[in-house]
């Protein structure tokens, strides 16, 4: 009766050491690969890293593309949480696309030029693309036209307007401050309203 009793303790006990696994190998990758080009990091290096054997990687993950597929999933969720912001709230939704991106632009940047030689980047960049088309039409809901041609250009100008190269360019090629940064996003989100064109 005892052992009967037990035995759920122990399988709950058992995948919630599964899951701890599973995230110190997730937060190790995207540590590393945060800094390295996708080729340069092995599963010995990011088994060192989180503290398990090679053979555990491959246990839970099957192997090194498993283990992007579950960064990017992680990362995804985390851009999910930091980009929360009103609609319509200009300032504040910078300043968390913003928050986002001082985090992990450099990383975004990093991946990106790898996508077209890497499927598993190539996945998660198209996984990010859509997942940043979908934020923008809930931020700028209540200044999107409805539907049809006009929607997709204020989508792809608000897209150009808020991708990671253009917070790239600023940080990083022409060294602006964060704080002008941000103000230059904000006054290119301002031109581009579609609901100050004389058509409008």
């Amino acid at each position: 009766m005892e052992n009967e009793a037990r035995r759920p303790y122990r399988m709950g006990a058992r995948a919630a050491a599964m899951e701890a696994t599973r995230t110190r190998v997730v937060e190790a990758a995207a540590a590393l690969w945060m800094r390295q080009w996708y080729d340069d990091v092995t599963l010995q290096h990011v088994a060192d890293e989180a503290g398990v054997s090679v053979q555990t990687i491959v246990n839970h993950f099957g192997g090194k593309d498993g283990v992007a597929d579950a960064v990017a999933d992680r990362l995804a969720a985390e851009a999910a949480l930091t980009r929360r912001a009103p609609t319509g709230d200009v300032a504040a939704i910078v300043a968390a696309l913003f928050a986002d991106y001082e985090r992990q632009g450099d990383a975004n940047v990093l991946w990106t030029a790898q996508m077209d030689r890497v499927p598993a980047i190539a996945r998660a960049a198209a996984h990010a693309r859509d997942l940043h088309r979908a934020w923008l039409e809930r931020v700028f809901a209540d200044r999107l036209p409805v539907s049809g041609p006009a929607r997709e250009h204020a989508l792809n100008l608000h897209h150009a307007a808020t991708d990671v190269y253009l917070w790239k360019l600023w940080r990083r090629d022409l060294g602006l401050s964060r704080e002008d940064a941000e103000r230059a996003m904000r006054d290119l989100l301002t031109s581009i309203d579609p609901r100050k064109r004389p058509d409008a």
